[in-house]
């Protein structure tokens, strides 16, 4: 229906003959002459309908309105000297139009499509067909084809197998809660919804496909936010007979290479840094610190033992910790700034914050006096302790010492969260930077207090550092696991493991989670039994596509770079999904539901 893209029109087709189809984007009607805008995916060419040229084409022209759906046959004119456009790449021609054909009207839009306003989101949800024809949501479904085509060509070329994994699984504990699919052939039995392709893909593994990978669809009950939707695409991996190092590697060259080929315009940091568990929280206070910004976490706990400060002292007495982060400049906040930045340590736990503003210029802490320093803990702590606390957080005269006491989690926890938001208050992170890091030796297991059982850091797949495996019997807390996160901009975009491959060791941990062996048995027979046949050593990673995209288009949510996302309460706007199903329905299914009281 269309020989030419409206995008695609430049001044060497001048005096060419074409046929376009497209949508209104604007229409102007300047008296003798109309002129429209005709839009479609490639971009926008500016249509002028003459009535000396064709009368009828100009009478069709008054009829048009947004988002028509229209066809134009037409002469590529240059336009007249002053009249170009520098904002279109095709700004220096119109076309003329000789014939029209009205294909589809359309009614009022319930927002512009032609403007990047801002429009409420349950609106472009329920609209999303239509919030789709904008710009940038355009150019975002574009983007992420680009990043899978080249994460597929890329992996093809490092001798990769693309393998599709079934959607319908058995349901068994991996960490989250399962979408569940009732069977008709099968009453009072059910499919689950893969949450990831996790034993399917070891299973490939003692299949023999060695390098294998899959852009995968994924599903989780779990509650939403701005980074995690109950139905997400992941960039699922699996290597036979590699090492750690091979996946960061891989990875590192992965990430680099494709920001390169298809956002050209961010930078992206080499080599990655990398960060033990331990090192990240103690540094950032989390295990996805953004490393774009500096504003690290200092132990002060030595330096205010010997204070007269109370609570300093008694934390410290009890096995807490006092640290702190220095705010550069910020010696000058307010009371009320700083009853905000001491209600969001208590938003995570803290019971409260110890802020130190050093004097109201910049300067050498040299000069610093202690009339200069203004704090409730000032009274309680030397000129001398506080200018040490001051040089252990890389601070000087003018800015602003944060100090949390408490437990370790705690002030982490407190301290990370303060951290982020200093960094945003004062845009330290450079917006065109992607900041990558690997977080590795993470513990294999921790404590649910509340169950009162060992649960997986990771999940139950993940190996233990060889050198670990004797302390599994009595002390599995201080048990490593060959996990491995990757980070980018304060964000987890994925992670991995190497795995356990022998049955011995699978069910060992397995019990130490609390499955008795006919659990164990019910729930992973299957894998358990794959592995008497010989599994190789291996290991893989999964990659939120999702996320990856969102940081790659600089949006704050997931949902602006997925097609047809839920909303916050997981429900499906355009199609009005969930929704209820006939008692017919049911009966196939061998269901009945019961009333809520």
């Amino acid at each position: 229906m269309k020989s030419y893209s409206c995008g695609e029109l430049n001044k060497k087709h001048v005096g060419t003959e074409v046929t376009l189809a497209g949508w209104v984007d604007r229409r102007r009607d300047h008296g003798g002459l109309i002129f429209i805008d005709l839009r479609n995916r490639d971009g926008i060419v500016q249509v002028a309908f003459n009535p000396e040229v064709s009368k009828q084409c100009h009478e069709v022209a008054s009829e048009m309105r947004s988002e028509y759906v229209v066809r134009v046959w037409g002469k590529v004119a240059a336009r007249p000297p002053g009249t170009e456009n520098p904002k279109l790449a095709t700004g220096d021609v119109e076309v003329v139009a000789e014939n029209v054909e009205i294909l589809n009207s359309a009614k009022t839009p319930p927002f512009y499509i032609n403007e990047d306003t801002e429009v409420e989101e349950t609106l472009r949800l329920r609209y999303r067909y239509l919030d789709l024809r904008r710009t940038r949501m355009k150019e975002n479904l574009i983007l992420r084809h680009r990043a899978v085509k080249f994460i597929r060509d890329f992996l093809d070329a490092k001798g990769f197998v693309e393998v599709e994994t079934p959607i319908l699984i058995k349901s068994t504990p991996e960490g989250a809660r399962d979408y569940l699919v009732p069977s008709r052939l099968h009453p009072g039995k059910f499919y689950a919804l893969p949450q990831s392709p996790q034993q399917l893909k070891q299973l490939l593994m003692v299949a023999g496909v060695e390098k294998y990978f899959q852009v995968a669809r994924c599903f989780r009950d779990e509650d939403t936010r701005a980074d995690r939707q109950p139905e997400f695409t992941q960039l699922d991996l699996e290597m036979s007979f590699i090492e750690e190092e091979d996946i960061l590697s891989l990875f590192e060259e992965l990430f680099t290479v494709m920001v390169e080929a298809i956002k050209p315009e961010m930078r992206v940091i080499r080599p990655f840094p990398r960060f033990t568990y331990d090192e990240a929280t103690g540094r950032y206070g989390t295990d996805k610190p953004d490393v774009r910004f500096g504003l690290e976490i200092g132990d002060l706990a030595d330096i205010v033992a010997q204070s007269s400060f109370s609570i300093f002292r008694s934390v410290i007495a009890d096995g807490g910790r006092v640290k702190g982060i220095c705010a550069p400049g910020c010696a000058s906040y307010t009371r009320r700034q700083l009853d905000e930045l001491n209600k969001l340590v208590k938003d995570f736990g803290a019971g409260g914050l110890v802020t130190i503003l050093l004097g109201t210029a910049p300067g050498s802490l040299d000069d610093l006096t202690m009339d200069m320093v203004k704090s409730v803990a000032a009274k309680f702590l030397t000129l001398d302790q506080i200018k040490q606390m001051a040089g252990r957080l890389g601070a000087s005269m003018g800015d602003l010492l944060l100090i949390v006491a408490g437990r370790d989690e705690v002030v982490s926890l407190a301290l990370g969260e303060l951290r982020q938001e200093m960094g945003r208050r004062l845009k330290l992170a450079d917006p065109n930077l992607l900041a990558f890091a690997f977080v590795v030796d993470f513990p294999l297991l921790h404590w649910n207090e509340k169950l009162g059982r060992w649960e997986s850091e990771h999940h139950p797949f993940t190996a233990p550092r060889d050198e670990d495996v004797p302390l599994l019997d009595k002390t599995p807390e201080k048990v490593r696991g060959k996990h491995y996160d990757i980070i980018c901009n304060g964000y987890e975009i994925g992670g991995g493991s190497l795995r356990i491959y022998t049955g011995e060791l699978q069910r060992k941990i397995f019990r130490l989670l609390g499955y008795s062996d006919e659990e164990v048995d019910e729930l992973f027979g299957h894998l358990l039994e794959a592995f008497d046949y010989g599994a190789p050593p291996h290991g893989g990673v999964a990659i939120g596509l999702d996320r990856l995209m969102m940081l790659l288009t600089g949006e704050k949510t997931i949902r602006e770079v997925i097609a047809f996302p839920k909303t916050q309460e997981a429900t499906d706007l355009t199609f009005g999904a969930p929704s209820p199903v006939t008692e017919a329905q049911l009966a196939e299914l061998h269901l009945r539901l019961l009333e809520e009281e």
